[in-house]
């Protein structure tokens, strides 16, 4: 079906929103219960297609609405099975997701803005700078799209992670608008503990989500162990403080059996130090928290290195010692810019990747 650019989009909607839009066509209130189970659990793509409401409303629907998806411009497959995919919004806007297959579950990870103003200096996607926050319908056709071109069976386990193009903290309301749809049983069906949130530390924002009663889960991207060396490399923190970071998240309400999960990125020789092991611990001293540490994916324009194997061990060791979880994440995708902080929409305008047209995988460790 060829939508007009005029056309509103039906996916974004809340059953609120719904709701009001079948009462001003005279309809059932029932029948916006149809609709948006059959827009996010059924996923409908078509408005042709959704045979239980009668003819006449599928026409005033079509007068006015559509149900639309981003494009899927390409995808850039990687050799370990994950994919880079470009998307380009209704006003041409172009932005990123990432499909990650493991054995029993599928994660997304989603975009909550076109580009980042948060410079991060390590960090691909902020040399692109923000251009602009995206819609709740933007942020869940994301994930229609992605499972529709990858062919997701509907009820497969989904896990979905804030952690791609964009501060989501500085889309809040949308974000968590779409957040409300993707947990709602009668919407995506996808709990709350299965999606993340990560910040760069955003503090009101995070009371702000504090007070949600259907938040998900917070990641804090920390990658520092001194408010100096954090302000190098995050000038947010000069705004917003290591330490009034930390306070935010000691204070944070968490759930049974809930952690905060702290994210730190290993630079050679700038991060990565005993040093800086035996800080991160005394910072994180009394937390109910764990802690990612996660290869830095390089690339010729940014100077920093990712740290060599032994000194991530050894990072590991020393936070494990002092009763503090550390995971080791490997990157997915790094081969075609997929791995995180890569995103910065590489190839748009270009042929997707076929298999012989992608680039030797970089190694994780030097």
């Amino acid at each position: 079906m060829t939508v007009g650019i005029s056309s509103q989009n039906l996916v974004g909607l809340d059953r609120q929103e719904l709701e009001r839009l079948v009462e001003s066509l005279g309809k059932a209130p029932y029948r916006a219960r149809q609709l948006y189970h059959a827009l996010y659990r059924r996923r409908v793509k078509d408005l042709a297609a959704l045979t239980d409401l009668d003819r006449n409303f599928r026409g005033a629907l079509a007068a006015h609405y559509a149900i639309t998806y981003p494009e899927v411009q390409g995808e850039f497959i990687s050799k370990d099975g994950s994919a880079r995919c470009l998307l380009r919004l209704q006003d041409s806007t172009s932005i990123e997701t990432v499909y990650m297959p493991e054995e029993e579950r599928i994660t997304l990870c989603l975009s909550s803005q076109a580009g980042c103003a948060v410079d991060c200096r390590f960090c691909f996607t902020a040399l692109l700078g923000l251009q602009r926050n995206l819609s709740a319908g933007e942020i869940l056709g994301q994930v229609l799209a992605v499972t529709r071109a990858r062919a997701i069976p509907l009820g497969s386990r989904l896990n979905l992670v804030f952690m791609g193009m964009g501060e989501p903290l500085l889309n809040l309301t949308q974000v968590m608008k779409a957040i409300r749809i993707l947990a709602d049983p009668q919407g995506f069906g996808i709990p709350l503990r299965r999606i993340t949130i990560s910040t760069s530390g955003i503090v009101p924002r995070m009371r702000e989500l504090a007070r949600d009663p259907r938040r998900p889960k917070l990641a804090i991207s920390l990658n520092a162990s001194s408010q100096q060396q954090r302000t190098e490399l995050m000038p947010i923190s000069r705004k917003y403080p290591l330490s009034e970071l930390l306070c935010a998240c000691r204070a944070y309400p968490l759930r049974p059996r809930e952690l905060l999960t702290f994210e730190y990125v290993l630079l050679d020789g700038f991060n990565d130090t005993d040093a800086d092991a035996l800080r991160v611990g005394e910072l994180l001293r009394g937390m109910r928290a764990k802690v990612n540490l996660i290869p830095y994916n390089p690339g010729s324009e940014l100077p920093y290195r990712p740290s060599p194997l032994e000194r991530v061990l050894a990072f590991q060791q020393l936070l494990t010692e002092r009763n503090i979880p550390a995971y080791i994440r490997i990157s997915r995708g790094q081969d075609v810019g997929a791995a995180c902080g890569q995103l910065r929409l590489e190839g748009v305008g270009q042929i997707p990747m076929t298999a012989s047209m992608r680039p030797a995988l970089l190694p994780s460790w030097r």
